[in-house]
């Protein structure tokens, strides 16, 4: 299972929010790229990492700061939040990410996002399906649509979909404990489906049961900024997969 520390920014920082919450919103550190650099030197390859400003506007804000962890790092970055056009898209990839996230965008157009599965590869293209009570929730998490979880994503399975970060809402930011019985749901509903869990993460031991349950890749935010997870433990995990 692969580990995928989450760095959020808005105003170019790291920060993190609870259950979606702007009002919520802590800093962790004023320089994502120390983050980055940080969790580089723990032998960690991937990232996550969400332009919360971009999310809630109407296109990419934060891509300066994509674009400083990707020449700086050698991080694989998946980049999501307020990717909306092509334009948006192209400056993404531009920027160094190497895997995007699309949720509102699947939602509000998926004509669009069908056709970057298409251009890009299903290899480029994560399906976000964060849900709310079993609900679609787009915008930043603001709205709430009338997607069912699961359908949406054996939808998008059918239309060439490998990748889904599914974070439940109510879970994300409050170091409670993930969602496994729906990402147990998921596993077994929808098999072929490389399902990444977020949300809720908050201890170590929590990562061994979802590997068990088939998570093909597991976001973990808050707790590492916590100090609940610490780098080495999670450095271990990786050598000893």
């Amino acid at each position: 299972m692969r580990i995928i520390p989450a760095i959020d920014i808005i105003d170019g920082k790291c920060v993190r929010l609870s259950k979606g919450d702007y009002a919520t919103q802590k800093i962790y550190n004023e320089n994502p790229l120390e983050v980055a650099k940080q969790f580089e030197a723990h032998g960690i390859q991937y990232l996550h990492l969400v332009d919360l400003e971009g999310a809630k506007s109407n296109q990419i804000v934060n891509y300066k700061v994509l674009e400083q962890i990707a020449i700086k790092t050698t991080l694989q970055i998946d980049f999501g939040g307020g990717l909306k056009s092509d334009a948006d898209l192209r400056i993404a990839f531009e920027s160094g990410a190497n895997q995007i996230t699309g949720g509102s965008i699947a939602v509000k157009n998926p004509e669009l996002f069908q056709k970057w599965i298409v251009k890009y590869g299903s290899d480029k293209i994560i399906l976000g399906a964060d849900a709310n009570n079993r609900k679609i929730a787009v915008s930043g998490w603001m709205e709430e649509s009338s997607e069912d979880l699961i359908p949406f994503i054996q939808n998008y399975q059918n239309k060439g979909i490998e990748y889904v970060i599914c974070t439940d809402i109510a879970k994300d930011g409050m170091l409670e404990g993930p969602s496994f019985e729906l990402y147990q749901e998921i596993s077994e509903t929808i098999p072929r489906i490389k399902l990444i869990a977020s949300g809720g993460i908050s201890t170590f031991d929590e990562l061994p049961r979802l590997a068990e349950l088939g998570c093909e890749g597991t976001i973990i935010g808050k707790a590492i900024y916590e100090g609940r997870i610490s780098l080495k433990q999670l450095e271990n995990y990786i050598l000893n997969q």
